[in-house]
Parts: C-alpha cells; sequence; structure tokens
C-alpha cells in the first residue's frame, strides 16, 4: 500500500497542508512576541478605551487558531477523506479478492505496525 501513487498523493496532501497551517500559526505567535519585545511603544498605542494593540494582536491568536483548526477540518473532509475512503475500499477489495496469507510475526492482521 506504501508504493501506491494514491497513497502518495494522500501523504502529500496531508503534509503540505500540515506545513502550511504550521507556518501560519507559528509565524504568527513568533511574530507577535517579537513586536512585544521590539516594538513596545507600538504595542502599547491604545486603540480605544483600554483596547491596546498588543492585547489585540494576542487576542488575534485565538482568530489565527480557530481559522487554522477550522480550514483543517474542512481540508481533511474535502481532500484527505476522500482519498483515505477510497484508498480503503480499494485495500479491503483486495483482501477479500485474495486469500489471507498469515500475519508475519510482529505484524498485526497482515498490516506492519509502527
Amino acid at each position: 500500500m506504501s508504493e501506491d501513487a494514491e497513497f502518495h498523493s494522500l501523504r502529500r496532501a496531508q503534509r503540505r497542508f500540515g506545513v502550511r497551517a504550521t507556518i501560519l500559526s507559528v509565524g504568527g505567535f513568533l511574530l507577535y512576541v517579537l513586536l512585544s519585545h521590539a516594538a513596545p511603544g507600538l504595542m502599547n498605542q491604545r486603540l480605544t478605551g483600554h483596547l491596546t494593540l498588543g492585547l489585540a494582536l494576542g487576542l488575534g491568536q485565538f482568530v489565527v487558531m480557530g481559522v487554522t483548526a477550522w480550514c483543517y477540518v474542512r481540508h481533511m473532509r474535502t481532500r484527505v477523506d476522500p482519498l483515505a475512503r477510497g484508498l480503503a475500499s480499494r485495500l479491503r477489495q483486495q483482501e477479500l479478492g485474495s486469500p489471507r496469507a498469515a500475519a508475519p510475526h510482529g505484524e498485526a492482521g497482515g498490516h506492519r505496525t509502527w
């Protein structure tokens, strides 16, 4: 299964999104921390009432995490899950079509374990 082109497509879709989401989330947080350290005057500017730019950007981190989680769920449902279902059905068809060989030592159910 790990040699299948569709399996590689599935892994690539997961990996590409994971890298982008990590860069967005960690990059946004690091930018916030660096601005807090390098430009405290900018971060202490009042926007309205007691709300400062630093506080607004800090609260924005929750928004970034929420949007990242939402995009992850949407990406998995639209791109990864259909590929995974297709691979699972092909694997089931292959297993039903051929007699099950005894699992080699250390492998559960004929599948490699971690």
